[in-house]
């Protein structure tokens, strides 16, 4: 605790900042710096409101109303990948001394919107609510649950949420939310290209007019830094290799949760196990054991920026089907431009043990060639430059289910 401008607070996002540099866990970064200032100056602001509110019985009596007139500015935070967004948000989440907070995946969040759309058409046709329009009262409960929402790498890819986006946010806005959100793209670049995206226009306005955008232009990504200094390929495939694999997934996706994903492919299913926005994570028996042919490698391909596979076995003739599968993975992630991180029980010119002169053995000659070249510096930052100029903005897929094309 301690006292800025004669009011007593918390501990700030620059002083938590400012320890993690001590402590070697960050480079002191300018821009960041900056950031941090705005988050606290928000964090001040809410703390100030919040207090404002209780103090009084017309406070607590006329709240909303308040809440309404006199709206909170919220931040709208964008850059590209790797420049230490998700930390300072995690920073403000936890420094920030509110109990109706909710910090969501804006995927995660939609879905819950729909659900609770859905919800309510199914009261309104039973008759156990009155208004027609789910979209206020939707919006009034979560604003009772949560009036500050914080959205960590918010992206628009899916028409149905841009549909709705404009009218729930104007809905939300008005019952006192403040919003903090992420991003890779400014404002004014969401859903680019979606169809009919003139209807989505508005919310862009509105967005604009509830947070303060601010660009958070690093020129360093600090992330790719840290993954660059991890292995892409172990060996053997042992304990240790499970480790190291380990750390450089949580590096990855910076210990984000992970969920199981489902891809529809006509009418087919790929069970993901593993995954946390653009980065899956496989066994080799998940991938090449499975029946998986060329358009399902492909759909993973274009779900995901990077692809995990532990414990890839040395293969012979006597594992024909998972050898093949193998070789079409590889050429398909290597054709794609991915970066693979893999755990194997030898080097990528030992993994084919099999008979000399058959197909298989000529094929994996090109496979182990590939798999060293996605281990280069040449291909870890052609595929950076890659990333980086995509902002990670591809199609999402949900918890449940993603339709590929």
């Amino acid at each position: 605790m301690h006292l800025r401008d004669g009011l007593q607070t918390h501990a700030t996002v620059r002083q938590r900042y400012d320890h993690m540099v001590e402590s070697g866990a960050v480079v002191r970064d300018a821009e960041q710096l900056r950031i941090a200032a705005r988050l606290d100056k928000l964090i001040d602001t809410i703390s100030a409101k919040r207090i404002a509110q209780k103090s009084s019985a017309l406070g607590w009596l006329f709240g909303r109303k308040r809440e309404t007139r006199e709206p909170v500015k919220g931040l709208y935070i964008h850059g590209g990948v790797g420049r230490g967004k998700t930390m300072l948000m995690d920073m403000f989440f936890e420094l920030l001394p509110v109990r109706r907070k909710r910090r969501a995946h804006f995927n995660d969040f939609m879905a819950d919107v729909h659900d609770r759309i859905q919800r309510h058409r199914h009261a309104r046709k039973n008759g156990s609510v009155k208004e027609d329009d789910p979209i206020a009262p939707v919006a009034r409960a979560l604003a009772d649950e949560a009036w500050v929402l914080c959205f960590d790498e918010f992206t628009v890819t899916d028409i149905a949420d841009a549909m709705i986006l404009s009218r729930l946010f104007s809905a939300l806005f008005d019952n006192g939310v403040v919003l903090v959100a992420t991003s890779n793209v400014a404002p004014a670049d969401l859903y680019r290209d979606g169809l009919n995206r003139q209807l989505f226009l508005p919310f862009i306005s509105i967005l604009q007019r509830h947070t303060e955008v601010l660009g958070l232009d690093s020129d360093r990504d600090y992330r790719l830094e840290k993954l660059n200094s991890l292995p892409v390929y172990v060996t053997p495939a042992d304990a240790a290799a499970d480790a190291a694999l380990d750390t450089a997934w949580a590096a990855m996706t910076e210990d984000q949760p992970e969920k199981a994903v489902a891809i529809k492919i006509k009418g087919r299913t790929v069970d993901v196990p593993r995954a946390v926005e653009r980065a899956a994570r496989f066994s080799f028996a998940e991938l090449c054991d499975a029946p998986l042919g060329a358009r399902d490698y492909l759909a993973i391909a274009e779900r995901f920026d990077t692809i995990f596979i532990d414990r890839v076995p040395v293969l012979d003739q006597t594992r024909r089907n998972p050898t093949k599968r193998f070789i079409l993975l590889i050429d398909t992630l290597y054709d794609t431009h991915k970066r693979l991180v893999v755990s194997a029980e030898d080097r990528p010119d030992k993994l084919y043990a099999g008979r000399a002169g058959v197909t298989e053995a000529f094929e994996f000659d090109r496979t182990s060639s590939r798999l060293i070249e996605m281990q280069s510096r040449d291909w870890l930052e052609a595929w950076a430059e890659r990333h980086n100029a995509g902002n990670g903005n591809g199609p999402e897929a949900t918890p449940v289910e993603e339709r590929a094309t």
